[in-house]
């Protein structure tokens, strides 16, 4: 299987998705469901897992339920626990991911101190990263995340020089697989506000993604290229990506794959402002997601279908 096709093609979808949905902190507004466990069991649930990534996982999960219910105190305190679970060893992709999103918990909760110290061990982590591609999304995250002055730390010099770093690592891909890293920075230096920066990586990355010939790898690629273009308030060239994207993705001959695809250009077009298209694109992505044979897969990708089609109908 090519390098970047299909586990990492669902991360394309993701990172598009990212740009519209609100950040993997702990301040979701979601409400526990009926029957769902109180905070005290979800805290005994992280506290037996053994998988270091999974119980940080959990914890910020706690977090969320805590800051939800009032209790800024107790998430903060869950949020401490889930760092210190990615202390020692494991996979040091997994864990730089994971610390990114215990950066922005930190921040919805006011410490930023807390965010920085989050964020720097994510990006040392990177040095122990030997896949470019995955190397890359963290340092691009880890840029975007330093920069944003909304929901990350507000920090553009630490952002530029995390953003450089993902530019050599997208570098040394090997070019016909350069699509997804170079959306990857395109997308942080657009979050970080670098406009100049995001405009000549999206030059970039457009060559890269007319030159892709799998269907599905195309339409995410110029979905990326999309956003970033209209981030940059280039609609009219955002238009033209998006229906390029859009044929690419309905040429798609997997319904799995077409349904990811589909997704990846629906989100980019809410992103772009246009609803209506987007709402349109998630609705053949769900029939294209309703003709997934194999269970599991076909479980996951009609939740994400319908979280964004949800999304996007309370905005109308």
């Amino acid at each position: 299987m090519p390098v970047g096709r299909f586990p990492r093609a669902v991360a394309w979808t993701l990172l598009l998705a990212a740009m519209l949905l609100p950040a993997a902190g702990c301040g979701g507004k979601k409400k526990a469901r009926k029957g769902g466990l109180t905070v005290k069991e979800q805290l005994t649930r992280a506290e037996k897992e053994t998988n270091p990534d999974r119980s940080a996982a959990a914890y910020l999960k706690v977090a969320r339920s805590q800051l939800a219910a009032g209790d800024k105190t107790g998430a903060k305190d869950s949020a401490r626990k889930a760092l210190d679970k990615l202390s020692g060893e494991g996979d040091a992709g997994l864990f730089a991911q994971r610390l990114i999103d215990v950066a922005a918990c930190c921040v919805e909760l006011g410490d930023k101190r807390l965010a920085r110290d989050a964020l720097k061990r994510a990006v040392d982590l990177t040095t122990r990263v030997e896949d470019p591609v995955r190397k890359t999304k963290v340092l691009a995250d880890a840029g975007g995340f330093s920069g944003d002055k909304l929901k990350g730390l507000g920090d553009t010099a630490a952002a530029g020089e995390m953003l450089a770093a993902a530019v050599s690592a997208a570098e040394s891909v090997e070019p016909r697989f350069q699509a997804e890293p170079l959306a990857a920075v395109a997308l942080g230096y657009a979050r970080a506000g670098l406009a100049d920066a995001a405009s000549k990586m999206v030059v970039r990355l457009e060559q890269a993604a007319k030159a892709i010939e799998e269907p599905r790898a195309k339409a995410e690629a110029l979905a990326a290229a999309a956003n970033v273009r209209a981030q940059g308030g280039r609609a009219d060239e955002a238009e033209e990506l998006l229906k390029a994207a859009a044929v690419a993705a309905r040429s798609v001959e997997r319904s799995e794959s077409r349904a990811y695809a589909l997704l990846a250009v629906a989100s980019a077009s809410a992103a772009a402002g246009d609803t209506k298209a987007a709402i349109a694109l998630l609705k053949e992505a769900d029939k294209a997601a309703d003709k997934v044979s194999e269970g599991d897969a076909k479980k996951t990708i009609v939740e994400r279908v319908r979280a964004m089609q949800s999304t996007l109908e309370k905005k109308k």
